[in-house]
């Protein structure tokens, strides 16, 4: 029962209102017999540093999402070197009076990476699609896993360099057209731009066209399995949505808060369980 000794925690972002997260870690939460609360509030971008810090001050946290986090990574007055990296902070929380800020998206996707694949992508060569700040997360993630290469394909080229040229410490070039892409034999294939989230997107790769079969990793998720997912699922490639990623961030998200290990059957439990209930519609990332 909520009472006055109950610890808030809140998503900030906007729109919030298709999130998974608060079914998640309330469920996570409950197991666990804690005393918390994870609610989802929508807000502009100049309420942030408000509802962060004090949220956090009165012994609360919580997660960022977009197109906030850039505003939270700014706020919080001990960033990790993660959200240094990516100048993004998804996850905030205070300790001895210091708002502490992480970007737990890098750890969630190394997570989603290795439920994919069954091991670490150490040594593959992976092409990255899209140069946002969900391939940042994914491009550091991938370094971190000592990736043989990583070819970052973008529609916009310069967007793709800076992106290579900030993060890329040598292992990661970009990808002049999509015909080069071709010419790689790829041994996965991340998504991380959004198309996907609407029915009518196209997709972000034909995936016909690479070289060799690869596995597929799609950091859209939605209620139902994405255009990419089931299209690689349809030519015989392992594949697989962001719903691994979000669930992965948001128990490296509980640890923060709760200093204890996350129940991830729970959490999975709890994504399978929403998905089922949801409607068809568009679910925006986290």
């Amino acid at each position: 029962m909520i009472g006055a000794a109950t610890r808030l925690l809140a998503l900030l972002g906007n729109p919030v209102g298709h999130s998974l997260s608060p079914r998640i870690q309330n469920a996570a939460i409950e197991s666990m017999g804690l005393d918390g609360a994870y609610l989802a509030l929508r807000c502009e971008a100049s309420d942030v540093a408000g509802l962060l810090r004090g949220i956090a001050r009165a012994g609360g946290g919580g997660n960022v999402t977009l197109p906030h986090k850039e505003e939270a990574a700014r706020t919080v007055d001990h960033p990790t070197d993660v959200v240094r990296l990516t100048g993004a902070c998804n996850t905030f929380w205070s300790d001895g009076g210091r708002i502490c800020g992480d970007n737990t998206d890098v750890q969630g996707f190394r997570g989603a990476v290795e439920t994919l694949l069954g091991e670490p992508a150490s040594g593959r060569k992976v092409l990255l699609l899209g140069a946002g700040g969900a391939a940042r997360a994914a491009l550091i993630g991938l370094l971190e896993d000592e990736v043989d290469e990583v070819v970052v394909w973008n529609r916009t080229l310069a967007k793709a360099e800076m992106l290579v040229e900030a993060l890329g410490a040598g292992r990661a070039r970009t990808a002049a057209s999509l015909e080069s892409v071709t010419e790689v034999p790829f041994e996965l294939v991340v998504n991380s731009t959004s198309l996907g989230l609407a029915d009518a997107d196209p997709l972000p790769i034909e995936l016909e066209v690479l070289r060799e079969p690869a596995p597929v990793l799609d950091l859209v998720y939605r209620p139902t399995e994405t255009r990419l997912v089931r299209r690689a699922r349809e030519l015989g490639m392992p594949a697989a949505d962001g719903g691994e990623m979000l669930v992965r961030q948001g128990a490296e998200a509980f640890q923060r808060w709760w200093d204890r290990a996350p129940p991830l059957p729970v959490m999975r439990d709890a994504l399978e369980e929403v998905r089922r209930d949801a409607t068809p519609e568009p679910l925006h990332e986290e």
